[in-house]
Order: C-alpha cells, then sequence, then structure tokens
C-alpha cells in the first residue's frame, strides 16, 4: 500500500499536527525480494519488500494487512471485478490490482511516488508471460488531489471506470481529504454508475471517523460489505462498498 495523496507544500506547523498512524520503527530498508502470494486458486509472484524504507513515502514497498484483506474478497468473490474496469488508488506493489486482473478486462495500477511505480511496471512485465492475465495492465502516476494527474489519466480513459479499488490507503490524517476529492472525480465520470470498493483497517479512532466524515462530506453514501470485517494482523478490518448518494 503506498499513501498516494499526502499533499505537498504544507506549512511546517501543519505537517506537525498531521497524524500517520504508524510507527516509524516500521520503516527499515528498500530490499525487494521475489515473493509467491496465493489467493484462492490464483497464485501472484511479485518483487516486493519485507520492510519499508525510512521514507513514510514509501510505504508502497510492502504488502499490507488491508490488500489481504481485499485480496482474499476477492479471490472469493471475483463477479465483484468480473468483466470490470478498474483503477486502483496507492497500488503499492500492485498485488490487489495485479489480482483484479486474473478476472477483469482493464486495470490502471496508480501511485504517487516515482520509485513505487517502478515496482509497480517490474510487477507488470512480470505479468505479461502469464497465462492466467486476462486484463490490461498499466501504471500512472498520481497524487491524490492533484488535478493535473487526475485530468491526464481521464484524457487516456474517457468513458471512465466501472471500480476503484483501494486497500489499506488510509494512514494519513492530511491525505483523506484529497483522497476522497479523488475519489468523487472518477466515480463522476459514470455518472454514478461507478463504485468505490475500500479495504479499511483500523488503527485509531481519529482516522476512522475522518475517513466516514470526508465520504459523507462529497456526498458519498458508505456501506459495509457483508462478513468483511474481521481481525487481521491484530487489527479490525472491514471492506465498504462507496458510491454517490
Amino acid at each position: 500500500m503506498a499513501d498516494a495523496g499526502a499533499p505537498t507544500g504544507r506549512k511546517e506547523e501543519e505537517e506537525e499536527d498531521d497524524v500517520v498512524c504508524l510507527d516509524p520503527s516500521f520503516f527499515m530498508n528498500r530490499e525487494y525480494e521475489m515473493t509467491t502470494f496465493t489467493y484462492g486458486s490464483q497464485v501472484l509472484n511479485l518483487l516486493c519488500s519485507s520492510s519499508a524504507s525510512t521514507d513514510y513515502d514509501l510505504t508502497g514497498q510492502l504488502v499490507w494487512p488491508g490488500a489481504v484483506l481485499m485480496n482474499t474478497y476477492l479471490s472469493e468473490h471475483p463477479e465483484t471485478v468480473k468483466g470490470r474496469s478498474i483503477i486502483e488508488l496507492g497500488s503499492g506493489i500492485g498485488i490487489t490490482g495485479i489480482l483484479c486482473s486474473r478476472f477483469c478486462k482493464e486495470v490502471v495500477l496508480t501511485d504517487h511516488n516515482d520509485e513505487v511505480l517502478e515496482i509497480i511496471k517490474k510487477n507488470i512485465e512480470l505479468q505479461s508471460s502469464s497465462e492466467n492475465a486476462e486484463a490490461v495492465l498499466t501504471a500512472e502516476k498520481l497524487e491524490w488531489g492533484n488535478n493535473d494527474h487526475i485530468s491526464n489519466i481521464m484524457k487516456e480513459h474517457p468513458v471512465g471506470f466501472d471500480l476503484i479499488v483501494g486497500a489499506d490507503i488510509c494512514f494519513q490524517q492530511s491525505s483523506i481529504p484529497c483522497l476522497f476529492d479523488t475519489v468523487e472525480k472518477f466515480l463522476r465520470m459514470q455518472g454514478g454508475k461507478c463504485r468505490f470498493i475500500l479495504a479499511y483497517v483500523s488503527r485509531a479512532k481519529v482516522m476512522d471517523a475522518l475517513v466516514l466524515k470526508e465520504a459523507e462530506k462529497h456526498g458519498m453514501l458508505v456501506e459495509e460489505v457483508d462478513g468483511t470485517r474481521t481481525t487481521i494482523s491484530h487489527l479490525q478490518g472491514v471492506i465498504f462498498s462507496i458510491i454517490l448518494r
């Protein structure tokens, strides 16, 4: 998972007030290894790191608990994405989007960090020889709230997307308004027919409240997907289905 929307150029005092729901000791190195992940009948071989860099910006090097939650759900309910066009926000190493590609027709993986995008592109290349891949896979730079990035993606995909997916992408307080600004723009491309599937992992009550508040502020209806609330890596996780009201 990567936080694809941390705003740039904020004043120092504003940054000090920001809440990042992670322990800095979590970030240690930038070595990548080929790793095999199995979700149901789907086997993915991807480059990833066992621990992230010393930079919060590079959290996308890891596979996060929310991605495990999302991928387990999708492997059990492939009809959710079958035949759909998808954009994934904060793709990280691309584990969720690449799993989606086994069932759908198109997946655009996004992240705002150039180094993380390099990992995504390498993992996309690894899928080119896979007989299981059904979708067209591409990677795009996207910083949440960046109108230039959003416009570029809209121009390249003028009909929009059937689904927006995000797995464990809510951990930095300042990025949440930008996340929902971005989601709203993509949802409106299809006149409300698109929906946002968010695998959310609770790490702080302030974040729980903020996510729901921002969704409501942007005119969205948030519904918990039945049977998805669970404990994963000692944290409470759930999948939300989010649409425009």
